[in-house]
């Protein structure tokens, strides 16, 4: 028999029982001597990992990782469990993983008829639950309408987010949250999305002191997380906060976006520019110990010896270092009253405060520095590097940064050296050598990262590169008949299903972004197929009689574009006079206006060349010589304007 042992390298219980079981000598060498034992990533093999995790919720009724299951030779699963115990009476349980180890060993071999007809069931089931059929019709408003009054039903009106714990970033959509807002004008909407961004940025699921967050939060406070940080969580609560801080104004929530952009570059980049994928939540004590969260927390004597008396005075009222530490002894920083009643509590002024905690933080982080770190998971995934694109692209144009704009494409530039090869991507980087096929949520990731390239640079390059990704992915994973798009591409390896991803969770499922991608790529290049293409796969996945929008967050927002008359922005300049666009690129900035595509380009030969792409341009010119912007829905155009202030106007004005 087969044993599978799935897992990832931030994994607390994977390290558990690495350590526990794999690591011992008995256990390894019963294991190797009675079975075949593959050890896989499952950030590298998704596939693999869908495919089991679908068999252990069927047996248990529950999953998670580390991910153990037993397989026939030809790979059909007929028993499986998450972690388990080394031996009998470990940690509580009856009976230990050596004990399992020998008593499935004997089923196999004495009772062998038997495991085959349960592995051909459970394969029969597999198959049905990772399919998706042909949808009835094409969805309309009414599943934006059921989504936002379940959401409204269960979130957290104290703390944001869901109710309940644990809390995870994903479980309460905020930028779904922000365009129904947009889209109804109900006000309760955006205060959803706003309390929820702030709690989780005062909480401890936030590094005060290193920016970026944790995974997820053990409570229903946002207060004591799960320590690892994953680079695909940290990309996706950036672009939520720029949202955030269009829709609201809020400077913080520029900060925090600022934030997490400064440690991704700082600790989670490659020196050529491309992104790591996670970081470990156990690191060492002083004695030599693994504990999980030890690097991230401190004593009120350890703050002592870094700041002095007034700063640490400041510091441990901001960050509530009060009487009673909340986690193993330790305090986990977190701001639990507003900067106003602190100001008052501490009698300072709103500058001073901000003055001081700016350079506290710079020396709790250097002297934070010297401790042990984490360990870090260095691989490259093209997916969630296609989410940290995207982040750093969309922040180069909301923010006006060009140095975020400037590392959107030194990473993106890498995938396309690195991991794309002989007109196919791959998966994952690591060791110097590319590895895997690429999967569905590859291409759509950095599709869609490419898109957002395109808008903030304004390189028609990266256009052609997404209009080229995409006819790949066409061609090699769209399902032609039912719609949308399977994991896997047609000549990947056959394993006893291929999944077509729908459920929206941590991490957004790649038919959720290509669907959006596909509608943007329509607004751009005015080609129906691409529509025509989303349509199928929208009635795919949110045609049914019967639909869980909640199972389907992400492309929700797909949904909204579709049913939304998605702004062309084209701005046309005077030839030779890029940076005239500058006022009106600057006034579009802070809008929250998701549903949109911009187009800028010089007039004459250079919007020329960009009409092959986008037919929009075709026709435009810069009027008395003056950089002039147009504002077009469903072709149809507003009165061009040279006025920042009037295009301001028309682009705020909301059917």
């Amino acid at each position: 028999p087969v044993l599978v042992s799935i897992g990832y390298s931030t994994c607390h219980w994977c390290h558990v029982m690495e350590e526990e079981s794999f690591e011992d000598e008995e256990i390894a060498r019963y294991l190797n001597e009675n079975y075949i034992a593959v050890k896989v990533d499952r950030e590298e093999r998704p596939d693999i990992d869908a495919i089991y995790m679908t068999a252990v919720q069927a047996m248990t009724g529950q999953g998670g990782w580390p991910l153990n299951v037993w397989l026939t030779p030809d790979r059909k699963p007929f028993y499986g469990g998450t972690y388990f115990p080394a031996r009998d009476g470990d940690r509580g349980a009856a009976t230990g993983f050596l004990t399992i180890l020998g008593k499935i060993s004997a089923i196999y071999h004495t009772q062998n008829q038997k495991v085959v007809q349960s592995s051909l069931m459970l394969t029969e089931l597999i198959q049905k639950n990772l399919a998706t059929g042909k949808g009835i019709e094409l969805p309309e408003a009414d599943v934006l309408h059921n989504a936002a009054d379940l959401y409204k039903d269960r979130f957290d009106a104290a703390n944001g987010g869901v109710k309940g714990a644990p809390k995870f970033p994903s479980s309460l959509p905020v930028r779904f949250l922000l365009r129904y807002h947009r889209r109804t004008g109900d006000t309760k909407f955006l205060d959803m999305a706003d309390v929820t961004l702030e709690k989780m940025a005062a909480g401890g699921m936030y590094d005060h002191v290193g920016g970026g967050f944790h995974r997820y939060s053990t409570d229903q406070e946002w207060l004591v997380p799960h320590f690892e940080k994953m680079l695909y969580d940290n990309a996706l609560l950036v672009m939520a906060y720029l949202e955030g801080y269009q829709a609201t104004g809020k400077i913080r929530f520029k900060e925090v976006a600022v934030d997490i952009l400064n440690y991704v570059g700082r600790e989670m980049t490659s020196p050529e520019g491309a992104f790591y994928s996670a970081s470990d939540a156990d690191s060492l004590t002083p004695e030599g110990l693994r504990e999980e969260g030890y690097f991230f927390t401190w004593t009120p004597g350890e703050i002592d010896i870094v700041l002095n008396k007034e700063q640490a005075r400041i510091v441990k009222g901001y960050y509530s270092i009060g009487p009673v530490p909340n986690f193993e002894g330790r305090y986990i920083l977190n701001t639990t009253h507003t900067d106003a009643s602190v100001i008052d509590k501490l009698n300072m002024s709103e500058d001073e405060l901000t003055s001081v905690l700016a350079a506290s933080k710079k020396l709790l982080y250097h002297a934070r520095k010297k401790r042990p770190a984490p360990l870090r998971d260095d691989k490259i995934l093209t997916a969630w590097n296609g989410l940290m694109i995207s982040a750093y692209a969309r922040a180069g144009l909301v923010l006006g940064e060009s140095m975020y704009t400037d590392r959107a494409e030194k990473a993106a530039r890498f995938i396309l050296n690195y991991l794309f090869v002989n007109n196919r991507l791959f998966r994952s980087f690591s060791g110097g050598k590319a590895r895997y096929n690429a999967y569905l949520d590859d291409y759509a990731f950095f599709i869609a990262a490419l898109l957002d390239l395109y808008e903030t640079s304004h390189d028609p390059f990266w256009l052609k590169t997404a209009i080229q990704f995409d006819d790949i992915l066409g061609d090699l994973y769209e399902d032609k008949i039912n719609g949308g798009f399977f994991m896997t591409s047609k000549d990947h390896e056959n394993l006893i299903a291929r999944e077509k991803p729908n459920y929206d969770g941590a991490v957004p499922s790649g038919n959720s972004i290509a669907v959006l991608n596909l509608l943007r790529l329509n607004e751009l290049t005015s080609r129906k197929t691409y529509r025509l293409r989303a349509e199928t796969a929208l009635k795919a996945f949110l045609g049914a009689s019967e639909v869980n929008p909640l199972a389907y967050s992400e492309m929700l927002l797909a949904l909204d574009f579709y049913l939304d008359k998605p702004k062309e922005i084209i701005i046309i300049t005077p030839d030779g006079e890029a940076s005239s666009a500058d006022p009106f690129v600057s006034a579009l900035r802070p809008v929250f206006l998701p549903n949109r595509f911009l187009a800028v380009a010089g007039e004459g030969d250079a919007a020329q060349n960009l009409a092959d792409l986008i037919p929009a341009v075709r026709g435009k010119t810069a009027l008395e010589g003056k950089t002039t912007a147009y504002v077009c829905e469903n072709g149809t155009c507003r009165l061009p304007v040279t006025d920042p202030e009037a295009f301001v106007r028309q682009i705020r004005k909301m059917d």
